[in-house]
């Protein structure tokens, strides 16, 4: 089911700037194609199979990693990609950040770019003072910081230039034509501004794309270009028209595809977009189409629940998302939709089987803010007010609301038994929101 969510994305923080909340995209379909386009690159380079590609509701163009277990995707990007060798590309080289331990230096070299900045600052106002002039404060902790910057830009932009090195290598090695990251480069060098002669070429974290384009094409001289892989081609295929037909309006859609293609990708296409039009009545009818082609697939039964539930059908919902469940039990994301399903039937079993599916969700996947709502809501109408307390604290914790997670985690930790598992979920809860607020301020 897809779905967009506010999601706390902690990120790189370039002289000690505020952290931003971006919108995540998360949805079964997607994350099971971009896991299955991301595997051989992802064995190629080292790196656990259980890695999270994630999709950020974002137009522009970017792709960048926070941590050593996730990379994430501006959906913009993926949507002016060309076909699986080019998104494959991207992967490669935000796998070399996290595969060469670029990660942990860059926090490092962060750390010390901040100490030379506030030294730069502490200088500045001891300027000030024996002048008398303000200016020459300012003029001096400005110098300061843009050395600060020179010598962290300096680092990302030696880390991106191995990066691209290393992530040719891993497309090689997967079986993957290395002139997509040619094409990749090409479609960033196109968004450069013009007057990017002209700028302080040290006051940038990524080389020039011509640079970088330079060195790709020396590197990937020679190299065979394999065909696509029928089976990565078929999921990217599916993942571009479900991402497209969501983002893009529904007339849109429907004049690419036309009303009369009976393929398989086109068919999801028009699935989605009389969905939102809405016309409940088409929209069923390619969704049971593709049921039809593939009977064993959960994703499509998925998103036969999905079209149901907002058409606010709820009993054919429930028995959607119970075939899923059924193909794919161990999925979080369709375990969630199911719980919201039986939650929004609204009665006293389906409420005790909601929590249970729910529990199940949040076990696999705890950081999916919509699930922890709809998991909240069943504690409260069992009675569980504690639980539902500490459910929410975790919600608002994701979203980055914590002065309200601290809230609800003191209240949690009230209600609930000292030492019991809800009341050490909402104790962790209550000090990363402590620590995260005195960050703040």
């Amino acid at each position: 089911m897809i779905q967009i969510a506010r999601a706390f994305l902690i990120g790189f923080l370039m002289m000690s700037g505020p952290a931003t909340a971006q919108a995540i995209i998360r949805d079964a379909e997607i994350e099971q194609a971009l896991r299955r386009i991301a595997a051989p690159i992802l064995q190629a380079a080292g790196l656990p199979a259980s890695m999270r590609i994630i999709v950020v509701d974002d137009r522009s163009l970017n792709a960048f990693i926070v941590d050593s277990r996730t990379i994430f995707v501006h959906s913009g990007l993926i949507m002016r990609l060309e076909g699986p060798a080019e998104l494959q590309a991207v992967i490669a080289h935000e796998a070399a950040h996290i595969a060469n331990g670029h990660y942990t230096r860059r926090a490092a070299n962060i750390g010390q770019a901040n100490t030379v900045a506030r030294l730069g600052l502490l200088l500045g106002l001891a300027a000030a003072v024996a002048s008398d002039n303000p200016g020459a404060g300012v003029g001096v902790a400005v110098g300061t910081a843009i050395s600060a910057q020179r010598v962290l830009f300096a680092h990302t932009r030696a880390e991106e230039a191995s990066a691209d090195a290393a992530g040719l290598r891993y497309m090689i090695a997967a079986g993957t034509d290395p002139a997509a990251m040619l094409d990749v480069l090409d479609l960033f060098r196109g968004q450069e501004a013009l007057s990017a002669p002209r700028q302080d070429p040290y006051l940038r974290t990524h080389p020039l794309t011509r640079d970088r384009l330079r060195s790709i094409r020396a590197l990937a001289a020679g190299a065979p270009a394999p065909a696509p892989d029928a089976t990565t081609l078929y999921w990217y295929q599916r993942m571009a028209a479900k991402l497209s037909a969501f983002q893009n309006a529904p007339a849109r859609t429907l004049r690419r595809v036309g009303r009369d293609d009976r393929s398989e990708i086109a068919r999801l296409s028009r699935a989605i977009a009389y969905h939102r039009q809405p016309d409940t009545a088409r929209a069923m009818a390619e969704i049971d189409a593709l049921v039809q082609m593939r009977p064993g697939d959960p994703y499509y039964q998925e998103l036969r629940g999905q079209i149901l539930f907002e058409s606010r059908n709820y009993g054919a919902a429930v028995q959607a998302y119970r075939r899923a469940v059924a193909l794919a039990p161990r999925d979080a994301l369709i375990l969630a939709g199911y719980g919201r399903a039986l939650l929004a039937a609204d009665t006293a079993a389906g409420n005790r089987a909601a929590l249970d599916v729910l529990t199940q969700a949040r076990a696999r996947d705890p950081f999916d803010p919509r699930m922890l709502r709809d998991l909240a809501l069943a504690h409260a109408r069992l009675g569980q007010s504690g639980l539902a307390a500490t459910a929410t604290a975790e919600r608002y914790a994701l979203l980055g609301r914590f002065d309200d997670a601290q809230s609800l985690a003191t209240r949690a930790m009230g209600l609930l038994p000292r030492g019991s598992p809800g009341w050490l979920r909402a104790q962790d809860v209550h000090d990363v929101a402590q620590t995260a607020l005195s960050q703040q301020r």
